[in-house]
């Protein structure tokens, strides 16, 4: 059980790239930011340099002639029709000439008189040179620099777009070389998967050696589904398909087909298969197909919907496929009751394979590999982890060693112990420890009372699985829980393991209303689980007397055939009996734990006092306690005597 924040338990029932210059969105921006700078900096430069001659005094040509008249000036310099004049004091102003007309003349005009031009040293310069050429031209080339710079940028942009809109029906496969070492995987990569496996070596033989298969008119299929529940290996098991038989290896997501736009996914299938082929032998690989393979005319759209369009193509393209093509289609999902029919028809998808949960010798397989690179103390073992691991998958696994390395380093410890192991299961089962949570002192002692309920009803029924652990530690999003593990993997749950399990989740809301006499929050998540499973045993399993072998929801608690929610395929009266039958389920469950909780309310009060005091009781601690009052703790063998 475990014991949410607001006092809420829940019963644990295991079972066995483009690249850019720019960030993106923000390359245009930039770039025009960039050209606003670069045309402020020429701008000032050109203002610099054109307005150096602002700081020097202009005066009239008539109050030059007076100044040489009175022998006060020193030199001219003549620059076209500009006169820049020095006087014999050091300072220095301009003055200007009549445009087409020499100096000598205009000064005649004003009757100076030859002596006193002769003390001033004219010197005359050629309008010629970079600077006088610069700054004649500057107005003109710096807002044509400018206007050129922009429409520079503008189009790499637009060049930028134009690119992408052809791209946009490309595909966005991601390719492994099999000359990639780094990145290549093979069977010895993968534990478990033992049937899988065996059905897979034959997809390597033929793209190892197609002419065995084609000289005696055998044709492999084109297409294997890859079924199985998150986590258990799907995309793994695909890579090392491709790395053992050495072949490339194309990854797409099934969502990466559908676009906005109508024709885009299509266009990407097409283009994907074109690569397929142009490096064959290859292995395509679709992630997640239900994304684009649901089942036809459900679509708003009817034919125009893109989803549609795109799984026609992948049916075409698969149908287009020829013997010696050598490309092979692989397919990953965890849903295929929603898959179309044309699909899955031979000549298409028709080999399935099917991917479990991991048993305990596959989980220890699994923690082999995941611990290769994982320095390990003395006292670890990995038997001992994959027997307390049941219902564990291969990502589970993984997050579990993962978890415990990084406890171990957080810790500053150079290897990884037992102890990491153990607290790394209840982290990726619960979450991490909140030892910022407090309980009050009465909420401590509800909550202990709470889950000494769930332990004892578990101890004392014989289809429940056995406890390993009770804790009311904050954890995650629960404030406390019981750790229950079966003492085997299981394929199958029987009627009177559900019944059980029932009557476990209800421990806690007897307690709190036999004990304390008042009914908190913290049950509410309990009734939610254990009444979902007296309706699945009603309407899924035909687990009723009353209803009878019948199945009236599918495996998602919906109606079949992918009808609405609100769609019901049995008649009100029928509704009223599912109804009672459950409530019928759920008034014997209570009288059950209502009489062994009266009759162990000792041992109950035992382990709930423990509790209080040491917050956490392991499994070799509460046996004891359970010994000392007369129950005697399952077995193996008993349990396998039971069945």
């Amino acid at each position: 059980m475990k014991l949410s924040p607001d006092k809420s338990k829940k019963i644990i029932i295991t079972k066995p790239s483009r690249k850019s210059g720019f960030p993106p969105g923000r390359g245009f921006v930039g770039q025009i930011l960039l050209t606003l700078v670069i045309f402020i900096f020429l701008a000032g430069v050109y203002s610099i340099i054109s307005d150096t001659s602002k700081s020097t005094e202009e005066i009239s040509l008539s109050l030059l002639a007076q100044e040489i008249s009175l022998g006060n000036v020193s030199s001219i310099i003549v620059t076209g029709d500009k006169l820049e004049v020095t006087y014999l004091d050091g300072g220095q102003k301009v003055s200007k000439k009549e445009a087409g007309t020499a100096l000598t003349t205009t000064f005649n005009n004003y009757d100076i008189s030859s002596e006193a031009l002769a003390k001033v040293n004219i010197e005359v310069k050629n309008d010629q040179g970079f600077m006088y050429w610069f700054a004649s031209l500057a107005p003109i080339i710096f807002p044509l620099a400018f206007i050129v710079l922009f429409l520079w940028f503008l189009s790499r942009q637009v060049k930028g777009a134009g690119m992408q809109a052809f791209s946009f029906g490309q595909s966005k496969a991601r390719m492994t070389s099999p000359d990639d070492k780094s990145q290549r995987i093979t069977f010895k990569d993968v534990a478990g998967c033992k049937e899988a496996k065996e059905e897979l070596r034959e997809i390597v033989d033929f793209l190892k050696n197609p002419k065995k298969f084609l000289d005696i008119g055998a044709r492999i299929p084109k297409g294997i589904l890859l079924m199985g529940a998150p986590g258990t290996g799907k995309t793994l098991l695909a890579r090392a398909v491709a790395g053992e038989a050495g072949v490339s290896f194309f990854s797409i997501s099934g969502s990466e087909f559908v676009e906005m736009f109508v024709g885009v996914g299509a266009s990407r299938v097409r283009d994907l298969f074109d690569m397929a082929k142009k490096t064959a032998p290859a292995i395509i690989f679709v992630d997640e197909i239900d994304a684009v393979g649901r089942v036809r005319g459900t679509g708003v759209g009817g034919g125009n919907d893109e989803r549609e369009q795109t799984l026609n193509q992948i049916l075409v393209e698969l149908d287009g496929f020829e013997p010696n093509e050598k490309v092979i289609v692989m397919a990953a999902t965890n849903r295929p009751d929603v898959l179309d029919p044309a699909l899955l028809r031979p000549g298409r998808f028709d080999r399935r394979v099917t991917l479990d949960l991991p048993d305990r010798k596959d989980r220890e397989e699994i923690l082999l590999i995941h611990a290769r690179k994982k320095p390990f103390a003395e006292d670890v073992n990995l038997i001992l982890i994959a027997e307390r691991t049941p219902g564990f998958s291969g990502a589970d696994l993984y997050s579990l060693m993962n978890e415990a390395a990084i406890l171990a380093a957080r810790e500053n410890r150079t290897k990884v112990s037992q102890f990491d192991l153990i607290r790394s299961i209840e982290k990726v089962m619960l979450g991490p420890e909140r030892k910022s949570h407090i309980l009050s002192q009465k909420e401590k002692e509800l909550t202990a009372f709470h889950e000494a309920g769930h332990a004892i009803v578990a101890s004392v029924l014989p289809y429940a699985d056995p406890v390993h652990k009770i804790s009311i530690i904050s954890r995650g999003r629960v404030a406390g829980y019981v750790l229950k593990l079966p003492i085997e993997d299981r394929k199958l749950q029987s009627k009177k393991e559900f019944l059980d399990d029932i009557a476990v989740a209800l421990g806690g809301y007897v307690v709190e209303k036999t004990i304390f006499g008042d009914l908190t929050t913290g049950p509410s998540n309990d009734l939610q689980v254990s009444t979902a499973l007296a309706r699945d045993m009603v309407t899924k399993y035909g687990m009723s007397e009353k209803i009878g072998p019948m199945a009236l929801e599918g495996a998602g608690g919906k109606p079949l055939f992918g009808m609405g929610v609100g769609d019901k395929e049995y008649s009100e009266r029928v509704g009223a009996e599912i109804d009672l039958e459950v409530s019928n389920i759920m008034n014997e469950a209570l009288k059950r734990v209502e009489k062994i909780i009266k009759e162990y309310k000792k041992v109950l009060e035992t382990i709930a006092t423990r509790l209080i005091e040491v917050e956490t009781i392991e499994q070799k601690e509460f046996e004891e306690i359970l010994v000392a009052n007369g129950i005697v703790p399952k077995k193996k063998k008993d349990i396998e005597h039971q069945k």
